[in-house]
């Protein structure tokens, strides 16, 4: 088993207080809360992997005769992208645990927060005086820097009603309010922002900072999910038995049949059928990946993976893959996955984070393995 990291919070705070004292409720400053970060990445690793195919990236920049005038240019990028930028620019990599599973392990020092609700990590790369302007996101994150600095400015809540500045093409506020935080983070520093809360990042020289993002799906999503699993119940079909009273005017959808038809539809929820269609839905749902996974090497056979792990590597699980674990079933990437006793007591291990050799497999298991390593749920290291 690879070493755990500690949890990304001060010494003094307990991942109890912290959740119930700071989760989206107020901002917290971890000093050296992320030292494993430091060094892991330069500027020019970034810019490098952003004009990559396949990357999900994004250039933002400020216009040197009007630094209230902003350009958004999204993936594919170029080499000329990048070079014919003016002074202020900032670009940002999606999904970065997908390129780096090195990074994505660094996820282990926020599991006082459920995995089901991690989202991605993003990563910032600009130079002095960099940003992407004052703004709030509607999810929670920790934002470590991993090279250089950058002062951070917190101001006040926002809500829907939160006007933005109009004509531009990325989310600006025009005002933060009273600003309540003032602090630059040096690398290994972590800052979290609770959702909505107004926060402008401008870099102090070179640098960058890694977005460690945590999201819930919203109630569309869900009832999405819950009609996709519901149409897999063929009794749901039948139509609804009503009571009927006679009506003045026969055109008229009355409030009583819609008052009916959701009374039923709260008594279908509130069963068991329901709860089962629920759990299902939220479940494939939250394991669903907001990017594709990438093979970054050829598909290999039972007999080729061996003899790669006879030859020193080993197998761990692909941090950019999603498990979520719902009443003893495994789902994983938006599907139930059903598995023998041996190969649930091995993902189990992988899910705890151990890495698997050689000597540990049968030939059912290198077989079941090869399987989860081309499906992209393993990597070799």
């Amino acid at each position: 088993m690879t070493d755990k990291l500690p949890f990304c919070l001060p010494k003094d705070i307990t991942p109890e207080v912290f959740l119930a004292q700071y989760w989206q409720k107020k901002p917290l400053l971890i000093k050296n809360g992320l030292p494993a970060l430091v060094g892991m990445f330069e500027p020019t690793d970034v810019l490098d992997l952003a004009i990559e195919d396949g990357v999900s990236a994004r250039l933002i920049t400020q216009k040197d005769n009007n630094p209230n005038e902003w350009t958004l240019k999204s993936s594919p990028l170029s080499e000329s992208d990048l070079q014919s930028t003016p002074k202020l620019w900032t670009v940002l990599v999606q999904n970065l645990e997908q390129w780096s599973p090195e990074l994505g392990e660094l996820w282990q020092a926020f599991d006082f927060i459920p995995k089901w609700q991690q989202d991605d990590i993003m990563v910032s790369v600009a130079p002095q005086g960099g940003s992407v302007g004052e703004h709030y996101d509607e999810y929670d994150v920790f934002l470590a820097q991993g090279y250089g600095s950058r002062r951070w400015q917190l101001g006040k809540m926002c809500d829907t009603g939160t006007p933005f500045v109009e004509g531009q093409p990325i989310r600006l506020l025009d005002d933060m309010g009273e600003i309540i935080f003032d602090e630059v983070l040096e690398a290994g520093d972590v800052l979290y922002v609770p959702p909505r809360l107004s926060h402008y990042g401008v870099a102090i020289d070179e640098c960058l900072t890694f977005s460690f993002g945590f999201r819930r799906p919203n109630l569309v999503q869900i009832l999405d999910e819950v009609a996709d699993v519901a149409t897999g119940e063929h009794a749901l079909f039948s139509p609804l038995t009503l009571p009927q009273v006679l009506q003045a005017n026969a055109y008229e959808l009355s409030d009583d049949s819609i008052s009916a038809i959701k009374n039923e539809l709260i008594s279908l929820l509130n069963s068991d059928k329901g709860n089962a269609i629920i759990a299902q839905a939220v479940s494939e749902l939250v394991s669903k990946r907001g990017y594709d996974l990438i093979a970054f090497d050829d598909e290999l056979s039972p007999n080729e993976l061996g003899e790669r792990l006879q030859n020193g590597e080993c197998l761990m699980i692909n941090p950019a893959c999603r498990f979520v674990l719902q009443n003893g079933q495994w789902y994983i990437n938006g599907e139930n996955i059903c598995f023998d006793d041996k190969e649930l007591a091995l993902i189990e291990r992988f899910t705890g984070n151990e890495a698997i050799v050689f000597d540990e497999l049968d030939s059912e298991l290198l077989a079941s393995v090869a399987s989860w390593l081309n499906d992209n749920w393993l990597v070799l290291i």
